[in-house]
């Protein structure tokens, strides 16, 4: 990796204070070290645009105000800007070992965005533990219910996102109290990766009964029993960090997991370690895995290809270990919502024509959730609904046999 920049030691400073001093000390850092400014100074630096205005500008060496916050970027977050160069900037001095952030960058909510729904239920706090660790999670109740044994869905936000803001983002509560769902929000633990990203690209979180999958998987046995949900309509889907391990998740435990969504993610095993995580991202592979227990589970895949964050190429890249060794068609449809995004759908379907694949290519859009709401961060409200398409796609699927029906369930 490569920095074009003047002061390679202050930069690797700034990546230390992300785990000493957070992302502002480490912003502030950056903006020091753009400005020519030595590293131990406490002066505040003049802000540097990295994300400059399309109009020229009347001096290359000319300071301005910090940009306003985008309706996908609330005041007090960091910019996806900073956020970008602060995760490859963590990536190059490996802090504590980990990622320290895999981020996502937010696009400006269009003119066409869906009308927001308020949802009537209940959204519970809980939290979760078994032998692999813990952690705390979300849980939505649609309006009305009375303990029946309603369909759950998985939802897992994407880094520096929680249960709360990925809800809103993803309008899925709303959804849910249509359509008749649970809705559960697993919480990735600062503790475990310092921007809340799951740690899809560690060996020890893509395998059944260990690291991160188990406590997931855990989390959501414990619900089915809780509550009394329909253990044959489970379905788990992700943005980013989410929608890498949303995948894992379907791979390796099929016997609980119904159907998969995958947004702006990463395929199976795509990296063991954080250099090849980087690496995935900007569209580089090892060979795709396939599926651990022969038929993989259904999937449907979003992605934008003008996707700077996770390059476009992983949804074919997600397709391609999918369709393997499967005997199935393909079938593609264009269109265009009005003044929204056009889009490009595959689907693959068996010899009875029941789709079993979907995968969606949203023109112009970058790395957020398609359909969603300006109220969550990393959204764009110009492409299709995804979590409305992504629900009626999970329903729509056979009911599989309850989980600990299959052979070699845990």
């Amino acid at each position: 990796m490569k920095f074009q920049l003047p002061n390679l030691d202050i930069m690797r400073n700034a990546a230390a204070l992300l785990k000493t001093g957070g992302p502002l000390a480490a912003t502030a850092a950056i903006q020091r070290a753009l400005n020519g400014m030595p590293a131990a100074s406490t002066d505040a630096p003049p802000i540097r645009d990295l994300n400059p205005s399309p109009k020229p500008a009347a001096s290359a060496s000319a300071t301005v105000t910090a940009p306003a916050p985008t309706a996908t970027q609330r005041p007090g977050t960091t910019p996806p800007f900073v956020a970008k160069l602060l995760a490859e900037l963590g990536a190059y001095a490996d802090v504590a070992g980990r990622a320290s952030a895999i981020p996502a960058s937010g696009n400006a909510a269009g003119p066409n965005a869906p009308p927001e729904v308020r949802a009537a239920g209940k959204f519970l706090s809980g939290s979760f533990a078994n032998q692999a660790g813990s952690r705390d999670y979300k849980l939505y109740q649609p309006s009305g219910y009375a303990g029946e044994a309603l369909p759950l869905i998985v939802m897992l936000h994407g880094c520096t996102q929680n249960p709360d803001d990925f809800a809103a983002g993803t309008r899925m509560n709303a959804i849910a109290d249509e359509r008749r769902c649970l809705v559960l929000y697993p919480a990735q633990s600062t503790s475990a990766n310092s921007s809340g990203c799951w740690n899809w690209f560690q060996s020890g979180d893509q395998q059944r009964e260990r690291g991160e999958p188990a406590i997931i998987a855990g989390m959501t046995r414990d619900i089915l029993a809780r509550y009394g949900a329909d253990a044959r309509q489970v379905y788990v889907a992700g943005l980013s960090a989410g929608g890498a391990m949303a995948l894992i998740l379907g791979t390796v435990y099929p016997d609980l997991f119904t159907a998969v969504g995958v947004h702006s993610g990463l395929p199976y095993a795509s990296a063991k370690d954080l250099p090849s995580a980087l690496a995935a991202m900007r569209g580089s592979h090892r060979p795709a895995a396939p599926a651990a227990n022969g038929r993989p589970v259904p999937i449907i895949v979003f992605h934008g290809d003008q996707d700077k964050t996770v390059n476009a190429g992983n949804a074919k890249h997600i397709m391609r270990a999918w369709n393997a060794g499967q005997d199935s068609s393909l079938s593609t449809q264009e269109a265009s919502e009005g003044p929204g995004r056009a889009w490009v759908k595959a689907s693959t379907t068996d010899k009875d024509g029941h789709v079993l694949a979907e995968e969606w290519t949203v023109r112009g859009a970058g790395h957020a959730w398609s359909g969603g709401s300006s109220s969550g961060s990393y959204t764009d409200a110009r492409g299709p609904d995804a979590s409305r398409e992504m629900v009626r796609f999970f329903l729509t699927q056979p009911k599989s046999a309850p989980a600990g029906d299959e052979p070699g369930a845990n």
